[in-house]
Formats: structure tokens, sequence, C-alpha cells
């Protein structure tokens, strides 16, 4: 099992920044896929971003493409998403997660394939 730690999230203005950080507590973390997840308030947890272990590829829900970027740095443990461009409907509590090697990546936006999950952090986004 993997621990995973969120933190970064805040207030911020619509058109700020924030970068979140998922801090992992896994001796081997390169060989997870890691994911960002989101929920609104009174809504279901949606996909957001993902990134593999093996050849760093990078998936992105439509509503944030080229807005968020997905990185990892294995060394640190750590997974980021920095969300420029911030909308008010990005607000919502913001989920890490961690996948077994194995899963495709057209299997990524599913929840069910992540065995570990962090205890989400806020991001509230002003108008």
């Amino acid at each position: 099992q993997v621990q995973l730690v969120e933190s970064g999230g805040g207030l911020v203005q619509a058109g700020g920044s924030l970068r979140l950080s998922c801090a992992a507590s896994a001796r081997s973390f390169s060989s997870y896929a890691m994911g960002w997840f989101r929920q609104p308030p009174g809504k279901e947890r949606e996909f957001v971003a993902a990134i593999t272990w093996r050849d760093i590829n990078t998936y992105y829900a439509d509503s944030v493409k080229g807005r968020f970027t997905i990185s990892r740095d294995n060394p640190k443990n750590t997974m980021y998403l920095q969300m420029n461009s911030l909308k008010p409907e990005d607000t919502a509590v913001y989920y890490c997660a961690a996948s077994p090697s194995g899963y495709g990546l057209g299997y990524l936006s599913r929840r069910d394939v992540y065995k570990d999950w962090g205890q989400g952090t806020q991001v509230t986004v002003s108008s």
C-alpha cells in the first residue's frame, strides 16, 4: 500500500495559478502510474490528469487540457499538478491516486484502476 498526501490547495482568483503536490511513501514509487481526480461540490469524482511510470506518458481531461500540467519527480517520490488560468468551475477537492503497473493509458481515467488515494486538498477559485 502507498500512503499519499496532497498539499498546495487554497483560495485563488480566476486566472491565477496553483501548484498541487502529492507526496508518496513508497520505495517503488516509479513503478506506479499516478493520477489526479477532483470532486466539485455536489458532483461525482472526476478524472483530471494521469502520468505513467514508463515512457512518462501523460493524459488530460478535455476540461483542463492546455491549462494544467502533470509531472512527477521519482527520486523525491512526489507528483505535481501545475494549474494555470484557473476558472471558478475548477473549484473542487483534488485527490491524488496511485495505480499499479500494468494498466494501459486508456484505463487511467477510471477510478477503479487506482489502488491508493490521498485525503484530498481543497481548491477554491473565486470570480
